[in-house]
């Protein structure tokens, strides 16, 4: 295909800017076949005289990069017009073609959610990991994170979201969901993604976090108990949960008492690791706070974003030697 005169003008200028190689590296490292292969059969065929469906491929890309760069479906559709990187990304030419619309962007949304297939994504983008030797099973790490959702009733509803709810942590109190994940403890890699109403504790979805594999739990505070429950029961890992700050403060000056704190502070070295996809998920991806109604289409973008995530911790470890170096 010939190359419109924008696109030879921006493949020669010198200066490789910071979006440019961040596009370029998610598009290195995504395991493109493996997501479309899940997508595929549930893909709209545009058989018979209807209007053609725009491919698959230029569809999740789309899908991608609203991901990354946390945009709305408008958002997303006015960033491919102002930006040639994404449009580059997702592979439009806007002397030939109009970009995808927000509509569109939409139903492709909804039939992610309807067959749960952001779930699939997740899963296909942790084998690739695996496959890469990445995914370790010996350890992993739980802990929870607090998504805002949007407080006010000024909408068409005149109500909140009835599935989001509110919670108190330290003095303040929160309203929104909680993404609750399990860490591989060697890689940081996310290995499960569960989301809930931000009144549900911790320690009660600890046990659909785990594989099953393991050999040790690492977690804060917040799971003080949690090998006691029922449905943990079966499970022969060890725990390691961080002693609560209270008792932590009153640890004795003594000899037990140093060697104390010098344990909390080596679990608390580990458990570390979980906040780095939190911290991608939170601030690069700048999913801060909750940006549908309803749990079901919140924890579907929960898997997308965490699958995404992964890929970023990765990148390093998957790119060639030459594009490491570059970036």
């Amino acid at each position: 295909m010939q190359s419109s005169f924008s696109d030879l003008e921006y493949a020669s200028k010198k200066k490789q800017t910071r979006r440019d190689r961040f596009l370029a590296e998610i598009d290195a490292v995504t395991p493109w076949a493996a997501l479309e292969a899940e997508i595929e059969p549930f893909y709209p065929k545009g058989e018979g005289r209807g209007r053609r469906p725009i491919g698959l491929s230029r569809m999740l890309r789309m899908y991608v990069a609203q991901q990354c760069f946390g945009l709305s479906d408008e958002g997303i559709e006015d960033a491919i017009y102002d930006s040639q990187s994404i449009r580059g990304f997702v592979g439009i030419d806007l002397a030939r073609e109009a970009a995808p619309d927000a509509t569109t962007l939409l139903k492709f949304r909804r039939l992610l959610e309807t067959h749960g297939l952001t779930s699939r994504i997740f899963e296909a983008i942790k084998a690739h990991l695996a496959h890469k030797g990445l995914m370790m099973r010996e350890g992993t790490i739980v802990d929870a994170t607090l998504i805002a959702a949007p407080p006010s009733t000024k909408n068409r509803s005149k109500a909140r979201d009835p599935e989001m709810h509110q919670t108190k942590k330290g003095n303040q109190w929160y309203f929104g969901m909680k993404a609750h994940i399990g860490v591989d403890a060697e890689s940081g890699l996310v290995h499960a993604v569960v989301g809930t109403a931000a009144n549900v504790s911790d320690i009660s979805q600890a046990h659909a976090l785990l594989h099953g594999q393991e050999t040790e739990v690492f977690g804060d505070s917040a799971y003080q108990g949690v090998g006691k429950r029922k449905e943990n029961q079966g499970n022969k890992a060890v725990w390691h949960v961080a002693m609560k700050r209270s008792k932590r403060r009153a640890l004795p000056a003594d000899r037990l008492g140093k060697l104390l704190e010098q344990l909390e502070r080596a679990k608390a070295s580990i458990r570390a690791k979980v906040e780095h996809p939190f911290h991608i998920v939170k601030n690069l991806f700048k999913h801060r706070k909750t940006r549908y109604r309803g749990l079901a289409k919140n924890e579907a973008q929960l898997f997308s974003l965490f699958g995404l995530a992964n890929l970023i911790m990765a990148r390093r470890r998957l790119l060639p030697q030459r594009a490491r170096g570059a970036s």
